[in-house]
């Protein structure tokens, strides 16, 4: 514990933003991160607690005290290498993901954690600044070659963990860059993908082979990985997005979110238009769109669409809006569910709960609006407001309301595992194994949609467990 009395004497402070009037003409990082000091007396808030809570809200089980601590006495090495332990890519989940630590450090119940988040981020910044992160190259090769179908953060952080173990990893995507859903997800304004490229050059050190535009099922077969790889990995997302099934849903303006997401970050990354949008550019330049769906993806869409100028940007939910401040008695230190207002809705939104879509309106196959009905829920039960109908002004409508799973067409069908009920592929987190032998999965297609920092520890673990099955014994971390 650094310092006893730090939380007692300091009050919790974070990194903040650039104003928005600034961050809206770019798609670069607009954090302002804290000077070390500041940080080092962040970190100095720490309790150490006898049961760190922080533990159990973090999925990767960060070691959150014990880097506070070492931040605390300025031994930011130490630091990065207790971080390392359990995450191998505190960069990412350092800027995006949503905390479930601090949501449970015991600081919380005064509304006031330790800024783990932030510390986490400018541990590993640092150590990249410094030259401390090196590719860590096996001594011995196991002669073994294992296939890690899918490059998101489950498939780089399950590669890396074998290759490091020793065997031959072979990492295969569909898309013509490493990086999943981080690389084109995410929007760059909340991650720049510098930072995936330069933990895809560690990887290659250490001996991945990377694949690139090969789309296991349609450019190789799944019969041919199993021939020729001693195990295959399947870590290839939850992408089939939730559709929108009302009348009018088929008109051109009603588009998919991670197709204009997926745009624009090409755009970024210097690809011409003919490559970036390959069957239409989706622009939100001068229109009124209209997203539906308040997670995170929906947010993305909003801060897109404010820099692309759009004339208004409005986000639609079915669910009512949650409370601003939880009840610390029924949630701590479990997430909360609580309002949360993201940067990209500080930038200029319209926010609505409560609603039920129930038709797009248009001529001529233009969209032209959204006609909306408010719901009221009671017991878990939706029921319409009756004469509560209204219509939005619409000329792009963004879906972002979830995923229902992993794509189904290719390499699932040629694989032949079984599915569980929600149609994702059937596997424990023991041993991670399919019901097809030597064929494992992970990450979002295992569990479902979910968190970077729940694919990043189930890509860890899987590794674990391929490693056990081909060698009787294993040396990496839980």
């Amino acid at each position: 514990m650094g310092k006893a009395t730090g939380f007692l004497e300091l009050d919790r402070q974070d990194r903040s933003y650039a104003d928005p009037k600034e961050r809206l003409t770019h798609y670069k990082e607009f954090i302002v991160p804290l000077p070390e000091d500041k940080l080092k007396a962040q970190a100095s808030r720490c309790m150490n607690c006898g049961i760190p809570y922080c533990h159990n809200g973090c999925p990767v089980n960060n070691i959150i005290p014990d880097w506070n601590h070492l931040v605390y006495e300025d031994d930011w090495k130490n630091a990065l290498e207790v971080l390392h332990s359990t995450n191998n890519f505190p960069e990412f989940t350092g800027r995006i993901c949503p905390a479930p630590c601090e949501a449970s450090c015991t600081l919380n119940i005064d509304d006031a954690p330790v800024t783990i988040k932030s510390i986490e981020c400018a541990i590993v910044d640092k150590g990249w600044q410094e030259g401390w992160i090196e590719p860590q190259i096996p001594l011995h090769k196991t002669g073994k070659a294992v296939a890690v179908v899918g490059s998101g953060p489950a498939g780089m952080a399950c590669a890396q963990q074998l290759a490091r173990a020793g065997h031959s990893v072979t990492l295969f995507e569909k898309n013509d860059r490493m990086g999943g859903l981080l690389r084109y997800g995410i929007p760059d304004f909340k991650m720049e993908k510098d930072l995936i490229n330069r933990r895809l050059m560690q990887m290659q050190a250490e001996g991945v082979v990377l694949k690139e535009s090969t789309e296991v099922g349609v450019h190789v077969s799944m019969g041919s990985l199993r021939e020729n790889f001693d195990a295959v990995v399947m870590s290839g997302g939850a992408e089939e997005a939730r559709q929108l099934t009302i009348p009018g849903a088929e008109k051109s303006g009603v588009r998919l979110a991670m197709e204009f997401l997926t745009q624009q970050n090409k755009r970024n990354a210097g690809d011409d238009e003919m490559r970036a949008a390959p069957r239409g550019s989706i622009l939100a330049t001068g229109k009124h769109v209209i997203v539906i769906g308040g997670g995170d993806t929906g947010s993305d869409c909003v801060g897109t669409s404010n820099r692309q100028g759009a004339a208004s940007v409005t986000q639609i939910e079915i669910m009512p809006k949650p409370p601003v401040r939880e009840n610390k008695a029924l949630s701590w230190p479990d997430w909360p569910m609580k309002l949360r207002t993201s940067s990209s809705h500080e930038e200029g939104c319209e926010r609505d709960w409560s609603i039920l879509t129930k038709r797009v309106v248009g001529t001529n196959g233009v969209v032209e609006g959204l006609e909306c009905v408010r719901v009221e829920w009671a017991d878990g039960q939706m029921q319409e407001i009756a004469g509560s109908e209204f219509t939005l002004k619409a000329d792009l409508i963004f879906l972002a309301m979830g995923f229902v799973g992993p794509r189904k067409a290719g390499m699932l069908d040629q694989s032949e595992v079984a599915l569980d009920p929600r149609g994702n592929v059937a596997a424990n987190v023991v041993d991670y194994q399919t019901s097809v032998e030597n064929v494992f999965a992970c990450g979002d297609m295992r569990r479902g949609q979910s968190l970077v920092v729940w694919a990043i520890r189930e890509g860890r673990q899987c590794a674990r467990a391929v490693d056990l099955h081909l060698m009787g014994t294993t040396e990496l971390p839980l």
